[in-house]
């Protein structure tokens, strides 16, 4: 039930789905005696688009997630395991597809081959509302690792989950993690806070290896703009849909932390 009206309330929630709506409502307030509340409704989502397609608003809303958890460097100490998070691949006509967060996998396979003897698990099955799951993301992962040199006997593929929190619930139960054991968790920087609070709340202590910025972490960030609307829009929807399902998740229960920030540094092996 959290997974389906999730994903109907983002789409009514989303800022750009909401700026559209607003502007085929002030078309048809045209034809009508509220022509001129349409007028105004009208200019508030052309200038709402605006920002969100060529200013920095993207950037500045997406900037504090990415800040939240540090950079790693690929060696780091022993590492048990490697999770990487869906959302970045799938298969279409029999052949990988990624989009823009490929960082994920490109990362993946630079930390599987820097730690030979760690676990390479990838949690993701399909997260459509209406249509059926064909080929899973872990279909994908799975042509993706074997094409790029790595042992089928090092990878564990989670097929099932449709969201972050089946992502934990689900790997935990798979991997049954060890005390002591150190497991990173990779995924996309401006998701990781939410992904750790979910996972930490599942009772899976993982460490946060966050990949794909969108912000470059100087001043420039507040002030850059977009050149591409299709870019900026793209980055405005994942900022605030993260800000949304950080309340989202608190609220339901699956974080214990309103924005989940790094834990006490613990002693490494």
């Amino acid at each position: 039930m959290f997974f389906a009206l999730s994903k109907i309330l983002w789409f009514l929630a989303s800022p750009v789905n909401l700026a559209i709506a607003g502007l085929v409502l002030a078309s048809l307030l045209a034809f009508t005696r509220f022509s001129g509340p349409g007028r105004w409704l009208g200019l508030i989502c052309v200038v709402m688009l605006g920002l969100l397609a060529f200013s920095s608003l993207p950037r500045i809303v997406i900037r504090p997630l990415e800040d939240r958890f540090p950079q790693q460097a690929v060696n780091s100490g022993k590492v048990d395991g490697i999770i990487v998070l869906g959302g970045a691949i799938g298969v279409a006509r029999e052949d990988i597809v990624l989009n823009n967060a490929a960082a994920r996998m490109t990362k993946a396979v630079e930390l599987a081959r820097a730690h030979p003897e760690a676990k390479l698990v990838f949690a993701g099955g399909g997260g459509n509302l209406l249509s059926p799951v064909v080929r899973t993301e872990a279909d994908g992962a799975r042509l993706l690792f074997l094409g790029l040199g790595l042992p089928e006997s090092r990878l564990v593929l989670e097929d099932k989950s449709r969201n972050t929190v089946e992502n934990a619930v689900f790997t935990r139960r798979l991997v049954d993690p060890k005390p002591g054991e150190r497991w990173l968790l990779v995924t996309s920087a401006w998701h990781m806070p939410r992904a750790m609070g979910v996972f930490r709340k599942a009772g899976f202590q993982v460490e946060a290896f966050p990949v794909d910025f969108i912000s470059a972490g100087t001043p420039a960030d507040y002030l850059r703009p977009y050149r591409k609307a299709a870019r900026g829009l793209d980055i405005a929807d994942d900022g605030f849909k993260e800000w949304v399902g950080l309340v989202a998740y608190y609220l339901a229960g699956y974080t214990d932390a309103l924005f989940p920030g790094p834990a006490k540094a613990a002693t490494r092996r």
